[in-house]
């Protein structure tokens, strides 16, 4: 039984020597099989490596080949599928790409791109049932996946495949079951097509639905359409849809965009009237528009808006606001025309202090205080009533810093107005220090610069301009660079800076309204320096102030200078389209304005001024801008 139980037990067990032998050479064959595949995917990845060379380099011959072979194993779609099928596709190669296609659809059945690519195929090569098939079967694979429609959509456009995306869009919309949802996607697809009539549709769905992101579609349309004629289609559109739905106010504020780009105030105030009336508001929409207008210095337009407010919203908080900025638009009017009217201005102070007295001391009043100080210390030389003015509001109990600082910001000028600097200096210290990184601040320490200037100190005038030009406003911004580039294009070759204090000096004088004076300093100047680089602004000075006066032979005359010496310079589009206006304005030459303008146009299409020559060219041709 021993034996027997030991001959069995022998028979069961295996020696440890021969369980390491087994365990050897199976570690052997785990690495020689490790080692094969190794060499394999490294032989794999060299041949990729070689065949995307290969391609880069145009030979693709030699890159056909290699992905031929790569293609045989799944392992390799990924890294080549989209070179390869491109190259398939360049070599005509269609049969070929056919068979490839089908087989990765078969290996990779979840990847919808390659079913994409199989759609293009059948594109490319005109067989119109076989990509229906494939396109209605892929639509009804992700039929009910919104994101995944819109995802294979961007593929589509990539494609080019652009009426398929706008399948899968509209597909998408539908689930979402919001009638905007998609707009921008659909919107982006129409306007690679051409579609404007669709695109726009899009654009003002997405309108509709998102109204607080209004400006984001004005951006847009601002951007796509700059002509007339695309405005025009734009504007029908709108009009279609608020024939539609007259209580629908986003097109209706489109449509006041639409004419504000035009700069046709008056059109914008029609719509915004009729806004105003729907809404059973205040006048909110017309003020806006009005004041619009009043910026933009179209000064009878502003009167008409102004006038309308008064009369329809005497009750309402706009009836002082639109009192005030009547009288503004009346004061820029009056100052537009030469030679300025004193009695007219006259009769605007008394506007204004009639408007004070029914209404009594607020802010609106207070500012309109402020108006008639300026007029009587700039255009009736009567500088003594306008420092009482000031004085008067600044000594208010509890007043607001800012009206303060307005008013003392008006008095330091009053104080330059009578060749008293330093007063002047003092007042704009005050209100840059009371009212340090703002506006108001960055607004004195710009008058600070150019009293600098004018006094002949134009390193401290060009340290102030030096902070100006990078951290404030606009407007202010571009006075300060404008200011820093007259006094440093006119000392880098002068270092006495002779000439330009003389300049400086002049400009001065003009400033207080001095004109005699400075147009004989002007011409002595030119007489001596005739050479000096500061000559195109001493003839557009002169101009100014010839203008003012209401010469405006001369005026014409010294731009007429300009554009004949200095054509390529910086004034040159300031002096062509203030001839224009010359001509427009004062001397009434409708025929000749409208040539100016045109003119204008074709050699200054990037002026700021374009905008404006176009309008005036286009109501001289008699356009219907309203």
């Amino acid at each position: 039984t021993s034996i027997s139980i030991h001959v069995n037990n022998s028979n069961n067990r295996t020696h440890p020597r021969a369980q390491l032998l087994k365990l050897h050479f199976e570690m052997r064959s785990f690495f020689l099989l490790l080692l094969l595949l190794t060499g394999f995917i490294t032989r794999s990845q060299g041949d990729l490596q070689l065949a995307n060379e290969y391609y880069q380099a145009g030979e693709q011959e030699k890159a056909l080949v290699l992905y031929k072979k790569l293609s045989k194993s799944k392992n390799n779609i990924q890294s080549l599928h989209s070179n390869y099928f491109n190259l398939l596709i360049q070599r005509s190669e269609y049969a070929e790409s056919e068979n490839y296609l089908k087989r990765i659809g078969r290996w990779f059945p979840n990847n919808n791109q390659y079913r994409i690519d199989l759609i293009y195929l059948y594109s490319v090569t005109d067989k119109s049932s076989n990509l229906q098939k494939e396109f209605e079967a892929l639509k009804s694979r992700v039929a009910s996946n919104q994101y995944q429609l819109n995802f294979l959509a961007q593929s589509f456009v990539n494609k080019e495949l652009y009426d398929l995306a706008i399948d899968f869009l509209l597909l998408a919309r539908t689930l979402n079951g919001r009638p905007g949802a998609y707009s921008l996607d659909l919107a982006a697809v129409y306007r690679i097509k051409g579609d404007k009539e669709k695109m726009v549709d899009e654009y003002l769905a997405y309108a509709l639905a998102n109204p607080a992101n209004l400006n984001y579609i004005k951006n847009i349309f601002q951007n796509l359409f700059a002509e007339e004629e695309d405005l025009q289609f734009l504007e029908q559109a709108l009009i279609k849809r608020i024939q539609k739905n007259p209580d629908e106010f986003t097109f209706s504020e489109l449509l006041i965009w639409i004419e504000l780009q035009r700069k046709n105030f008056y059109g914008a105030f029609l719509q915004a009237r009729a806004m105003d009336k729907r809404q059973a508001n205040a006048g909110d929409q017309t003020m806006r528009i009005g004041r619009i207008a009043l910026e933009n210095q179209s000064w009878n337009d502003a009167i008409k808006i102004f006038e309308y407010v008064i009369s329809q919203y005497r009750r309402t908080h706009n009836y002082g606001n639109a009192r005030r900025s009547l009288i503004q638009a009346k004061e820029g009017l009056i100052k537009s025309q030469y030679p300025v009217n004193r009695t007219a201005i006259r009769e605007l102070t008394i506007d204004y202090q009639n408007l004070y007295n029914e209404l009594g001391p607020n802010q609106v009043t207070l500012e309109s205080m402020r108006n008639k100080a300026l007029l009587h210390a700039f255009y009736l030389d009567e500088p003594a009533a306008a420092i009482k003015i000031l004085d008067d509001i600044i000594a208010i109990p509890r007043l607001g810093n800012s009206l303060v600082s307005k008013c003392k910001l008006d008095l330091g000028d009053i104080y330059l107005l009578q060749d008293n600097p330093w007063e002047a200096s003092l007042l704009y210290s005050q209100v840059e220090k009371s009212n340090k990184d703002s506006p108001t601040a960055y607004e004195a320490k710009l008058r600070n610069a150019k009293l600098n200037y004018y006094t002949g100190y134009f390193t401290l005038a060009l340290g102030h301009l030096n902070i100006l030009k990078k951290a404030t406003t606009r407007e202010i911004s571009n006075d300060a660079i404008f200011l820093s580039l007259l006094i440093k294009n006119n000392t880098i070759l002068d270092t006495s800076d002779l000439v330009m204090r003389k300049y400086a000096e002049i400009d001065l004088l003009n400033f207080q309204n001095k004109d005699s004076l400075a147009l004989q300093s002007i011409s002595d100047l030119l007489e001596e320096y005739p050479q000096h680089s500061i000559a195109d602004e001493c003839h557009w000075l002169k101009s100014r102030i010839y203008l003012k006066s209401g010469d405006f032979e001369n005026a014409l005359s010294e731009l007429d200078q300009i554009l004949a010496a200095f054509s390529y310079d910086i004034l040159a589009d300031d002096a062509a389209f203030s001839k224009a206006e010359i001509v427009h304005q004062n001397l009434n030459q409708e025929e000749q304005a409208k040539n100016l303008y045109r003119e204008f146009l074709t050699s200054y299409p990037g002026s700021i001024y374009a905008s404006d020559a176009r309008k005036r060219f286009r109501e001289l041709r008699g356009d219907q801008l309203n």
